[in-house]
């Protein structure tokens, strides 16, 4: 499999470009083998409020954050051209035909519980171990953002997009845009990792191609 293909839920704030983005990634499966792991969005937002409100168990948070992202999945296949839902990792990677499998995950993430249960983990690290299980060659996080900067580029205007960097610098820069487990997780995966923006969808498929683009390269060492 060439790539996991993650859709951030950030996305869904313009959703002239959540459909375009779709339609494209729709598209590359008929050339790539792909998969698709859903971002969680304003059904994860609901969740972390509910765990402000009501101080739920980081147990409860975690499954419940998940069961968020299977509801963004189910949105965004209903936007992707040859998609189809699955919760079965086999399934995803023996999809054939153009078919693009959108992964749900919260069957294969309450089973085998891999990851630590806070808000440390988000769909960045579940979508990075989702990647590796299905022995994918990338991972490809499709934000709302270029990739990670030197500095928060909303707020300063000197800010430099990093174009590569390991994994384990990854975790000293000041504010980055992917959770806090991702890092060590890329590390122990020896995952290539790529941060695009998923506003501009060519620069997902120039990524695939090898070709030069926009976005952040997280190499695993």
């Amino acid at each position: 499999m060439e790539a996991a293909i993650k859709i951030g839920g950030s996305l869904s704030e313009d959703p002239s470009a959540l459909k375009a983005l779709c339609q494209f990634v729709g598209a590359l499966a008929e050339n790539y083998r792909i998969m698709v792991v859903p971002g969680g969005g304003k059904f994860a937002d609901t969740v972390r409020e509910c765990d402000r409100l009501y101080g739920l168990s980081a147990a409860i948070a975690h499954k419940m954050a998940i069961l968020a992202m299977d509801q963004y999945g189910l949105m965004i296949s209903s936007l992707i051209p040859n998609s189809f839902t699955t919760y079965s990792l086999r399934e995803s990677c023996r999809a054939k035909g153009g078919k693009l499998p959108v992964l749900l995950p919260s069957k294969l993430i309450f089973f085998m519980n891999p990851l630590e249960n806070s808000w440390r983990v988000t769909s960045d690290s579940i979508a990075a171990f989702i990647a590796a299980k299905a022995r994918a060659q990338n991972l490809i996080l499709a934000k709302d953002v270029d990739g990670i900067f030197t500095k928060d580029p909303k707020t300063y205007t000197d800010a430099v997009l990093i174009e590569k960097l390991p994994a384990s610098k990854l975790g000293r820069i000041e504010q980055t845009c992917v959770d806090e487990v991702l890092p060590k997780l890329l590390e122990e995966t020896s995952l290539n990792c790529y941060l695009v923006n998923g506003k501009h969808p060519d620069r997902i498929g120039r990524v695939l191609k090898g070709e030069n683009t926009v976005h952040t390269h997280i190499i695993p060492r």
